[in-house]
């Protein structure tokens, strides 16, 4: 009998992707997988290997704000209900939760109705949802081997096995990094920006590669995903100072532009900086400072910390010490291959081979 899991994510790519690279295991194994997100999450599911999709009602507010909170506790519940009508039809063997307010009503419905059910946490910092609801589930699973805001219990119990990446990603593992030959050999550069706070980015990076030295300008291949906003002014400036440059608001082909570059700069999301580690890529990264919790500048220390990031805090950043950092960096193309060499050593590729396991393992059927 074909075996159903039931994988519920937030409506970012943070959360969908390892939520993706689960499914695509799962699926390997016969098991048939069903999304269950919000409006928003369609937009990052285009590739989503799921046999059904389940649309639940959710929201999330602002502490102090109790018209906010009510409305916010009305959709959950709403969503509650329709997640467990559409359990008592798909009879799923486990639910996997990947945080996100979205997740939220489908393992609350899961929970109610005693399914096995695992939490995997992407980030170096327990979310909020994820905080609320590991005491009850069957499992935690988790990317780092820090777990901030986690009680000594849940760190004691959880399952280190990193984050699932993309299999596009994941097959770029162990290929090795070719460092940019001087003086006078290409330089590929990656800029993303993410999806929250990318003006910093978008409009800060351009200017610091313009204040390079001509010789390093001159050797720049760059790809910057930015905003749409900010795309015409970052287009000016890369032609001003003859920098050869794509900048686009999306690339769709992250690993081609991943196994391509020479340096990333980004910010420090937990899939940048998972699969900037399988890829084995050396990176400038700017935690959102806004973050909740603050977990991007958490997820980023810990790369830093392996010798294979430089970080950059956002009320530090200015366009003459960005540019002094990439300086630093592209100048010494040694440096780079060990920043290379540290993050490939710092990977977890098999991630979601682990958490597919683990489903295994606790699923009732």
């Amino acid at each position: 009998m074909t075996r159903t899991a039931v994988v519920a994510a937030g409506g970012t790519g943070g959360h969908l992707f390892p939520a993706q690279a689960l499914a695509e295991v799962l699926k390997s194994r016969g098991w048939r997988v069903v999304l269950a997100t919000d409006e928003r999450g369609a937009l990052y599911a285009d590739k989503f290997p799921a046999d059904e999709r389940l649309a639940l009602s959710a929201a999330t507010a602002r502490k102090g704000d109790i018209v906010g909170m009510i409305r916010a506790a009305l959709l959950v519940a709403k969503g509650v209900l329709q997640a467990q009508a559409a359990f008592r039809r798909l009879d799923p063997a486990i639910v996997v939760g990947f945080g996100g307010y979205p997740s939220l009503p489908a393992l609350l419905a899961a929970l109610g109705q005693k399914r096995p059910t695992i939490i995997h946490e992407q980030n170096a910092v327990l979310g909020r949802v994820n905080r609320y609801l590991a005491p009850k589930a069957s499992a935690l699973a988790c990317a780092f081997p820090t777990l901030e805001k986690a009680t000594p219990g849940m760190k004691a119990a959880a399952h280190v096995i990193g984050n699932p990446v993309r299999p596009e990603i994941r097959a770029l593992v162990g290929q090795g990094y070719d460092p940019p030959k001087a003086p006078r050999g290409p330089i590929r550069l990656l800029i993303t920006g993410g999806s929250q706070g990318a003006r910093l980015l978008s409009e800060l990076t351009p200017e610091a590669i313009r204040a390079l030295p001509e010789r390093l300008r001159s050797r720049l291949e760059v790809q910057q995903q930015t905003r749409p906003e900010s795309m015409d002014s970052a287009r000016r400036t890369y032609a001003d100072c003859l920098v050869k440059a794509e900048v686009a608001p999306f690339f769709r082909d992250m690993a081609g532009c991943l196994q391509a570059a020479h340096l990333v700069i980004g910010r420090a999301g937990a899939s940048t900086v998972c699969e900037l580690a399988a890829v084995g890529r050396p990176a400038i990264l700017v935690p959102l400072k806004v973050a909740a919790d603050d977990h991007q500048r958490f997820n980023a220390r810990l790369l830093e910390a392996a010798g294979a990031a430089a970080v950059a805090l956002e009320d530090e950043l200015t366009v003459e010490s960005l540019a002094g950092a990439l300086k630093a960096l592209l100048d010494d193309p040694e440096r780079l291959s060990r920043m290379a060499a540290a993050a490939a050593g710092a990977a977890m590729p098999d991630a979601a081979e682990k958490l597919a396991d683990l489903v295994e393992e606790l699923s009732r059927f």
